[in-house]
């Protein structure tokens, strides 16, 4: 017997999702704006701390736009081909971003090795002018996303890459000033090597989470052992198995589950009521919506009969 499918979602509930476009494309213009600045710093300076942020800025402008596809795939409605709609494309867009930005860092790694060696002349004057430029339009970026950075993984992929940049940015300045001071030169080297080892350990953490979601592991901090527990303590509830959760998107994530009964809760009405229990204890203990849960009521002699001799997680 099948129970809780009448709960599902509905389009509306579906396709809810904020709307980060504006904020998104404004972003996406200032960090272009820096791109053009950085870009032409690096011919003029020759700084390869520089050259590495512009690099990273070029990174978070396709970053950024395809934030702004992704925000803007995710707002149209599920259809009976895509129940969810496009809610998972702020996870696929956030995996791509930072793969790279880990490309980026690798770059900024084997460039630096090999400028070490022969640190060429760089104009620190410059330098420090479009570090300056860079530093300002990073923060307005910032600015703008910040409200929005912890609504989805899209979101927040944008506001770390942004943030990143920023932190790369002050050590190019830094260097600039350092080689105004002292004429040391690899002090640039040295700045490419710290935006690098910035940005390495935030992609690998952006790559972990995404990759949970598409693996469709288990969401963190959810028990299945404690959810299983909870359903069995349950009166009248004989079994659990196939229990299965996943995320869909942020803040979207899903549980199923078949739930061996008493027969005698299928003649006297106590099925449903029992089902209406199951999937409010799920809700308030384990923060999984109603409309999120399904499960699946059997008797004992149909758990038996559906799959002889498997194994039910």
């Amino acid at each position: 017997m099948g129970a809780g499918h009448d709960h599902g979602p509905s389009p509306e509930q579906a396709a809810q999702a904020p709307d980060h476009r504006r904020r998104l494309a404004i972003a996406f213009a200032l960090v272009f704006g820096i791109v053009v600045a950085q870009g032409i710093g690096a011919w003029i300076t020759g700084s390869l701390a520089l050259l590495v942020d512009m690099v990273h800025s070029l990174t978070d402008a396709s970053g950024l736009l395809v934030a702004l596809v992704a925000a803007t795939l995710m707002i149209r409605p599920p259809s009976t081909r895509r129940t969810w709609g496009f809610r998972r494309v702020e996870v696929l867009a956030a995996l791509g971003q930072a793969l790279l930005l880990l490309g980026v860092s690798v770059y900024a790694l084997v460039e630096g090795v090999e400028r070490w060696a022969n640190p060429p002349e760089v104009a620190a004057g410059e330098l420090l002018v479009f570090g300056l430029i860079g530093l300002v339009l990073n923060a307005a970026a910032m600015a703008v996303l910040a409200a929005g950075r912890g609504a989805n993984f899209n979101m927040k992929a944008a506001f770390l890459e942004v943030l990143m940049d920023a932190l790369g940015t002050l050590a190019v300045i830094a260097s600039a000033i350092l080689m105004m001071t002292t004429g040391f030169q690899r002090a640039d080297t040295i700045a490419a090597f710290v935006i690098a080892l910035m940005i390495i350990p935030r992609a690998w953490l952006l790559i972990r989470e995404t990759t949970r979601v598409l693996m469709e592991f288990t969401p963190k901090g959810l028990d299945l052992d404690e959810v299983r527990r909870h359903i069995l303590a349950m009166e009248h509830v004989e079994d659990v198995h196939d229990l299965h959760a996943s995320t869909v998107a942020t803040g979207l994530p899903t549980l199923t589950a078949h739930v061996v009964l008493e027969d005698s809760c299928f003649s006297d009405g106590h099925a449903v009521e029992i089902l209406e229990a199951i999937r409010e204890c799920v809700a308030e203990h384990f923060d999984i919506a109603v409309h999120h849960t399904t499960i699946q009521l059997e008797t004992a002699g149909h758990h038996e009969h559906e799959a002889p001799g498997a194994l039910h997680p």
